[in-house]
């Protein structure tokens, strides 16, 4: 007999246990789901199985094969789009000439299926649904049978007012071939929502078989615990694998080559798998203990699901939790009910989890910390709250406002009560709800709050220290996702904090170790009065002035709807240069930019400045930080031609001292200094560490490669604004023009690439990188740069991703391909030995 397995479902309420594997691959008493539905059908005939896959196939697949292992034999059918239950069905025609059963592939039955098919046979049924008496219908369909079971009426998901029976459909039909003439070929066509309807309009001989035994579908994570109690309590009838045997006062299942210390004390039923180590004084209570599964000495369990290879530290206290595939939770960590622990996650010694907080696979929860809210992050949340470019999250789903709440409790407690922080935004919405949350946990903290509310980056890093702020805050959306928010947390001097004061932060937010103030001490709210004042102070003070009203350029600025246009264009005004502005308003939609959006907005910015005949355009972020150039021959210029562009002028400028460029910026930066006696300092790629080296002695200029520049005499961080102005300053000095000068950068060749690389694996491959790059000229600034003839290759690990950059410089671009192959290729290699 055939059956279908519908086995492609995503698994959304089963998460975080369903992230690494599809729903029907998730253990039920240390076997998938699915292969207890398998066995199922192999004991009642159904031997001849069509599996339908959408959702990683492939793990279905390894682990059932061609069925012959489970004495049945399977077929695997995928369709491409989603064609919803009834819709897979008719995908599978071609292999349905006679009665057929459905099944879903996560569902906990132990029904008769025979006596289903001689009850269909026995109607002549087209469709016979196999129905269950349930105490709660309203997460099911209700259906209405007469007394001869024909199916009168169908209820999906009723309401209460529509529960006119306990009689709910279980997700398993028993059908004929005529009933897929009734499906529309390569269409989303559900059983519920459409077949079964339709069918009742044509009345179609369909039947209700109300079976015997039990049945429950495992749809959240509350019925998969609950699901484990009930095969605990033999309330279905199965099979566990195992010898029995009385352990105190209770019954262990124990597995192959399992070892149980006499000491253990057991209450209840217990399965314990293969290859496991009880250690002595563990207590055990009706508990499901997965197979290469360690439990220290002393450890407490009470109604836990454990999967494979877990390892539980001595004194753990674990309470009707599910912890997933290779965890380790350290010694004394006190895990609450409720709680779901997702695979590779690692639970600190002392760790606490409160009940209920699901924490998504790859998680790192340190010693001693409290954790009360899920962390649902991907792997950036594994290693660190904070990235490369601050705190990034999905909006309302990673970074909503209790975490912004207890991120801004956290930062006030590190400064401690008193401090004066300064805050402010983008124009986005959301940005202003993250911030005001954070605002709350700052005053929470007794931190006094200037709000600046919407203003640009560099104005909010220059006002910092003005008048005694021990640090700051900016809220934006992501230049680049229109989903993500980026938090900024800054220093005392305005620039990004360092990694030190990161990990101070974290621990006091994860630990949620801050002391809250008093209610006659919680901070106050005030709006800085002369933050635009100091700035627009401090920026005609660093820029020649005369020069500028006297130079005649004609520029066209594109504002990107930022908040630059709230301050810039005053300023422009009291300099007396000619500016054609473009979007100089604010408007939260247009915050973020798609790549195609941005390419767009150059193409239009470059027709501009040839229509207007301009000396230069030049397109602001939204952060006002970044800036994009277009010559006066309207190109674009490339961003590491720009910084080596600005570099050049800078450097014309002056005599001796340093700039600074990342470690992955052509070596052409260094040909360009030579003739001016300037050093060139190779810095670390981050943000905080190009800022910092700002900050050093002799230091006149900085860039990033990517649209950044710092004049430090200004001040030490990223300013699209000033650089502008300080752009068109130099070149009125020399009386260039940027095409020209672009022509003086000599010509090089650079290539990028990402490579795929498992994060437990980046420090194996940076040991292997380090030694093979021994015996030849190489440097550590940032990564592994090694030298070669003229050419360099760096191989940077990501901060953020589980990726590692491969940057290539060479003389010619067969020469950088070359390379770049060669060594992408080692780095796959080094990762596997």
């Amino acid at each position: 007999m055939k059956a279908i397995i519908m086995a492609g479902g995503f698994g959304t309420r089963l998460r975080p246990l369903t992230v690494n594997i599809p729903k029907p691959m998730v253990p039920m008493a240390n076997k998938p789901m699915m292969e207890h539905i398998v066995r199922l059908l192999k004991d009642n005939g159904f031997d001849d199985l069509i599996v339908m896959l959408y959702y990683q196939p492939e793990i279905i697949i390894r682990h059932f094969g061609d069925g012959s292992a489970f004495g049945v034999k399977i077929e695997y059918l995928r369709p491409q789009a989603d064609l919803g239950t009834a819709g897979c069905i008719k995908f599978a025609e071609k292999d349905l000439d006679d009665s057929f059963l459905v099944i879903s592939g996560d569902l906990l039955t132990d029904f008769n299926l025979k006596t289903v098919l001689s009850a269909h046979r026995r109607k002549k049924a087209l469709a016979t649904l196999v129905l269950t008496r349930v105490a709660d219908p309203l997460e099911y369909g209700v259906v209405i049978v007469d007394e001869k079971m024909r199916i009168q009426r169908f209820l999906e998901k009723p309401s209460w007012g529509e529960v006119f029976s306990d009689t709910s459909n279980t997700g398993i039909y028993l059908l004929e071939p005529d009933v897929l003439k009734h499906i529309p070929k390569d269409r989303s066509f559900d059983f519920s929502k459409n077949l079964f309807p339709l069918l009742l309009n044509l009345q179609a001989p369909m039947f209700g078989h109300i079976a015997e035994g039990y049945w429950k579908d495992v749809g959240d994570l509350s019925e998969y615990r609950l699901a484990h109690y009930d095969l605990l309590d033999e309330r279905i009838r199965t099979d566990f694998p195992g010898h029995p045997r009385k352990v105190g006062e209770g019954e262990v299942i124990i597995g192959d080559n399992t070892h149980v210390d006499p000491k253990v004390v057991c209450e209840g039923r217990v399965l314990l798998g293969d290859h496991c180590r009880i250690e002595e004084r563990v207590k055990l209570s009706n508990c499901v203990i997965g197979n290469r599964v360690t439990i220290r000495a002393g450890a407490d369990l009470t109604g836990c699901i454990i999967w494979d290879d877990v390892t539980i530290g001595a004194d753990a206290q674990i309470e009707e939790s599910v912890i997933g595939a290779r965890c380790q939770v350290g010694d004394q960590a006190d895990i609450a009910d409720g709680a779901i622990i997702g695979d590779d996650c690692v639970i600190g010694r002392g760790a606490t989890i409160h009940s209920n907080v699901k924490i998504w696979p790859h998680k790192h929860v340190e010693d001693g910390a409290v954790l009360s809210t899920s962390l649902i992050w991907g792997e950036r949340w594994t290693r660190r709250l904070f990235g490369a470019y601050g705190i990034t999250g999905l909006c309302n789903r990673e970074i909503t406002p209790e975490l912004a709440t207890r991120i801004g409790a956290a930062y006030g407690a590190y400064l401690g009560e008193g401090a004066y922080v300064t805050t402010s935004r983008d124009a986005h919405m959301a940005s202003r709800m993250i911030k005001r949350a954070m605002i709350s946990g700052l005053l929470s903290t007794g931190v006094k709050v200037g709000d600046l509310r919407t203003a640009p980056i560099p104005v909010v890093r220059y006002e910092i220290g003005q008048e005694g702020e021990a640090g700051g805050i900016h809220v934006r959306q992501s230049p680049f996702d229109p989903n993500l928010v980026d938090i900024k947390l800054l220093d005392k001097t305005g620039v990004d904090l360092s990694s030190s004061q990161e990990r101070a932060i974290e621990q006091l937010f994860l630990r949620e170790d801050f002391k809250r103030a008093t209610p006659d001490r919680v901070g106050e709210i005030i709006t800085p009065p002369r933050a635009q004042e100091y700035y627009r102070a401090g920026f005609l003070k660093a820029v020649d002035a005369p020069l500028l009203q006297s130079s005649k350029i004609k520029i066209v600025i594109d504002y990107a709807f930022s908040s630059a246009s709230l301050i810039l264009p005053d300023i422009l005004g009291r300099l007396g240069l000619e500016v054609v502005s473009l979007n100089a308003y604010l408007s939260a939609p247009r915050v973020t930019k798609t790549a195609e959006e941005f390419q767009t907005a150059l193409d239009r910015l470059s027709t501009i400045v040839m229509t207007l005949n301009a000396d230069a355009g030049f397109l602001i972020d939204t952060g006002a930080e970044k800036v994009f150039m277009i010559d006066e021959k309207g190109k674009r210029i490339p961003n590491e031609n720009a910084l080596l562009l600005v570099a050049k002028l800078v450097m014309q400028d002056i005599r001796g001292g340093a700039v600074g460029v990342p470690v992955n910026i052509s070596a052409v930066i260094e040909r360009l200094a030579r003739p001016h006696q300037v050093d060139v300092r190779r810095l670390r790629t981050a943000p905080r560490y190009i800022m910092d080296a700002s900050r050093e002695a002799n230091m006149k200029f900085v860039g990033d490669g990517i649209g950044g520049f710092i004049f430090p005499q200004f001040q030490p961080s990223f300013d699209a604004m000033f650089a502008i102005v300080k752009i068109i300053e130099l070149l009125a000095r020399h009386k260039m023009k940027l095409n020209a000068l672009s022509e003086e950068i000599p010509p090089f060749e650079t290539f990028h690439q990402k490579v795929p690389c498992p994060w437990d694996r980046k420090g194996l491959v940076m040991r292997r990188a380090i030694e093979a790059v021994q015996s030849m000229s190489h440097e550590l600034v940032d990564g592994v740069k090694v030298f070669d003839n003229g050419s360099w290759v760096l191989l940077l690990p990501d901060p953020d991703e589980a990726t590692f950059h491969v940057w290539v410089e060479a003389s010619t671009k067969n020469e950088a391909r070359t390379l770049m192959k060669e060594y992408s290729q080692k780095i796959k290699v080094w990762q596997t030995s």
